[in-house]
């Protein structure tokens, strides 16, 4: 799943309003901005085998820190608790817990069974929407889609930056999106890894566009 994790981020700012942006994108994509990490630090393993599924190349060997059930919700836990203490906004900790382990409920969708339960488990799940292509882009684009049309009903733009940065992120999402799964394969998975740690620009771009959007009233009964 790559989509369906930033529409998640977009529509958990109707759910807490006064959450940025570029604090939903960063906990609805925790998991796989520490993943290149962890892959070049060696703490976790994917090969690249093109055929392994019909939309995706990759075989996660071994990824149980960042992409166990277990370590969803630690990681869950860990940013609902530094953010509430750090701000005293309950609701706003409840929905980045649940936009952090909402990453590991979307890739159980999309992967082949090779998410473990919890790092000391050798029970993996995933129910394989990858190995059908048309299906894999009816969900993301949908599920990215609604997540657009939810942060537009929520916010507005205040100038010219906040409208356009806006549909820049949403077309470049989309581009990298069908590159990657239509294009080569990496050549390896270092290689992966240094391509993925492009993903934390998104955090900053977030937070740049929230910068330049209010949030919309409700309309009074």
């Amino acid at each position: 799943m790559f989509l369906g994790h930033y529409a998640v981020a977009m529509a958990g700012k109707k759910a807490a309003p006064s959450l940025s942006l570029g604090t939903l994108l960063l906990s609805a994509q925790l998991a796989d901005l520490l993943w290149p990490v962890f892959l070049l630090l060696g703490l976790e393993r994917v090969s690249i085998e093109p055929g392994i599924t019909a939309f995706s190349p990759f075989n996660f060997t071994y990824y149980p820190l960042t992409h166990s059930m277990v370590g969803a919700l630690g990681w869950s836990l860990l940013v609902g608790v530094i953010y509430f203490l750090a701000r005293r906004y309950a609701r706003g900790a409840w929905i980045l817990a649940a936009a952090v382990f909402s990453h590991w409920v979307l890739d159980l969708i999309v992967h082949r069974p090779d998410l473990q339960l919890a790092p000391w488990s050798a029970i993996r799940v995933g129910l394989g929407l990858w190995n059908s292509i048309p299906a894999t882009l009816v969900v993301e684009f949908g599920l990215f889609g609604l997540g657009v049309a939810i942060y537009l009903q929520t916010t507005t733009a205040k100038d010219a930056v906040g409208r356009y940065a806006f549909w820049a992120l949403v077309a470049t999402l989309a581009i990298i999106y069908v590159s990657s799964g239509f294009g080569p394969p990496p050549p390896n998975a270092q290689t992966l890894a240094v391509v993925g740690l492009g993903g934390w620009l998104f955090v900053p771009w977030g937070y740049w566009i929230d910068r330049h959007r209010d949030v919309l009233s409700p309309p009074r009964s």
